[in-house]
């Protein structure tokens, strides 16, 4: 390790207390950042922040968003986020993949049986309070995220907010 990489290691708070300090920021970065997986912050994240359901859920979480109206749908690599804006549409099992059919930019074909794990979070983001739906494969990275629309004042959508928060304390019941 040079100097610099040596020093920037140890000024480095641990990650829990680095997200127990400041949950904000992009969480891909951060795990770059700390050498870990997406998940894995997400899962350092203060319980507060998150609640962590099985893959297994994917249809019924899914299925439930399709009466959210317009949401935001995000797939992030690290050579692209992709933002799509519209309502989840019905889907279908089939050849392999979860089929999303309907009148809405959201569309395609999800490997669902890769999903093994949805986090419900709930934390600051540039400054502003959001909450979204992350779906996760085995390696800890993101396959897909829905976040909670913005009105035209950046305040989260009232009504999906509380869906958000029904939909989470059912799966949690």
């Amino acid at each position: 390790m040079t100097g610099t990489a040596a020093s920037d290691t140890l000024a480095r708070p641990p990650l829990r207390e680095r997200l127990a300090n400041n949950a904000d920021g992009i969480l891909e970065q951060i795990a770059r950042e700390y050498g870990v997986s997406t998940f894995e912050v997400v899962e350092a994240l203060p319980a507060a922040h998150r609640t962590i359901f099985p893959g297994s859920d994917f249809e019924r979480i899914l299925s439930a968003l399709t009466s959210w109206g317009s949401v935001v749908f995000i797939v992030h690599t690290p050579e692209i986020v992709l933002e799509c804006e519209g309502p989840i549409p019905p889907g279908t099992s089939g050849r392999g993949y979860f089929n999303l059919h309907g009148d809405s930019p959201i569309g395609g074909h999800i490997k669902a049986e890769n999903c093994t794990s949805i986090a419900f979070v709930m934390r600051p983001f540039m400054g502003r309070e959001s909450r979204s739906i992350q779906f996760f494969n085995a390696a800890g990275e993101a396959m897909f995220k829905i976040f909670v629309r913005r009105d035209e004042k950046r305040e989260m959508i009232a009504e999906q907010v509380k869906l958000f928060d029904e939909l989470r304390g059912r799966l949690a019941g």
